[in-house]
């Protein structure tokens, strides 16, 4: 292990005190090692919810932008509902063991954030390097962008050629990682696990679900109330 946040530190922690108890009391006690598993109910404050959210106020023509750190970040995400079945399952296990519940597979923060657009028919175009990279819309699927923007405040043409994504340094982290990628062979072989969600469903549903939320928000706001954040 290799900590690299005060969070990271605390999970290694409460693994080998989980380890300890279970050797030390013979409890049924297991570590699960869960990577990045996400859902549309994901804290606003986390990355993939953080783009789901601006993607849907952006078609909607609630927002200008999206601020982001490190683009070049990769994480191996997953949905939520997958990792929780396999959270039951390690409970049915006959030993109390310690599990990685991960995916294998690894996608960069910008492949995310291009997937979300995708969803309403916006194509991104990256240009730069570093912090002056920038995402511009430089497409959009019509037929795609009606079906599922209905209430949106501005026209396709409107949106072609705006520049949508940008990278904001406060957002990068003082001790970057820059790829996190879970091996859950043990998972797959001993309890037969498996993700059954794709990215792109998690995506799909993540982008579903806040464009709903924002739409009806825009409702709300064009009432003249004031809208709550949605901090988890």
């Amino acid at each position: 292990f290799y900590p690299r946040s005060p969070y990271a530190v605390a999970k290694m922690y409460a693994y080998w005190i989980t380890v300890n108890y279970r050797e030390a009391y013979d409890m049924y006690a297991c570590n699960g090692i869960l990577f990045n598993h996400e859902s549309p109910v994901r804290g606003e404050t986390f990355v993939t919810r953080k783009i789901t959210r601006a993607a849907s106020k952006i078609a909607l023509g609630l927002q200008e932008k999206l601020y982001l750190g490190n683009l070049d970040a990769k994480r191996d995400w997953g949905h939520a509902k997958d990792y929780v079945r396999m959270m039951w399952m390690i409970l049915q296990a006959e030993e109390p063991e310690d599990w990685v519940i991960a995916t294998g597979k690894t996608t960069a923060v910008r492949d995310f954030v291009q997937m979300a657009f995708d969803y309403v028919g916006i194509e991104l175009e990256f240009k730069g390097d570093g912090v002056d990279e920038k995402g511009t819309i430089s497409y959009i699927n019509e037929a795609r962008f009606n079906e599922r923007v209905p209430k949106s405040t501005l026209s396709p043409k409107e949106l072609i050629g705006k520049e949508v994504v940008a990278v904001d340094p406060r957002y990068f982290r003082p001790t970057e990682v820059d790829l996190l990628l879970g091996d859950a062979t043990k998972a797959r072989e001993k309890l037969g696990w498996v993700p059954e969600y794709k990215l792109e469903e998690l995506v799909n549903d993540m982008m579903e679900s806040d464009l709903k939320l924002m739409t009806k928000d825009q409702y709300i706001k064009e009432g003249g109330y004031q809208i709550m954040n949605y901090f988890e």
